[in-house]
């Protein structure tokens, strides 16, 4: 979020806002055929520029967005920012509306793999090792397979 108060305020004005903008304006396909969300916004200190974090998911069970669906969403918000800074500009009470920069969250897919790097080492939460076993080995071939 940035350093102060004002610019966590006004990147979550700012979340909240390009949300709103999804459901109800952007009508790009690239965007709109895609299960888009705005995950987060950094403001920078002096509020002159925000950075937003989408997230991208594909469908069907554990799908996430390959690299050229990430990119023409990209390409979409690229396309739709001024008619995003212009939206911001209406409902937002400041002087001067940041310049918006859009990149990629990839925290759920990260979150994912690990959970199967977990999975893979077969570590049980509720039931005590009676055993120590030495997961380095298994823990190798699956850094291998990265």
């Amino acid at each position: 979020m940035g350093r102060g108060h004002r610019a966590g305020r006004m990147g979550e004005e700012i979340r909240r806002i390009i949300s709103n903008l999804l459901i109800k304006d952007i009508k790009d396909p690239r965007i709109r055929e895609n299960m888009v969300s705005i995950s987060a916004v950094e403001v920078s200190s002096d509020g002159s520029y925000a950075t937003v974090y989408i997230s991208i998911l594909g469908f069907g069970k554990n799908s996430f967005a390959t690299e050229e669906q990430k990119k023409d969403v990209l390409a979409g918000f690229d396309k739709a920012k001024g008619m995003i800074r212009g939206c911001l500009g209406h409902e937002m009470k400041v002087r001067h509306v940041p310049e918006l920069t859009f990149k990629v969250d990839n925290s759920l897919e990260y979150g994912a793999h690990m959970n199967a790097v977990l999975d893979a080492l077969d570590i049980k939460k509720d039931e005590p090792e009676t055993e120590e076993k030495d997961h380095s080995a298994e823990l190798d071939d699956i850094l291998k397979d990265l």
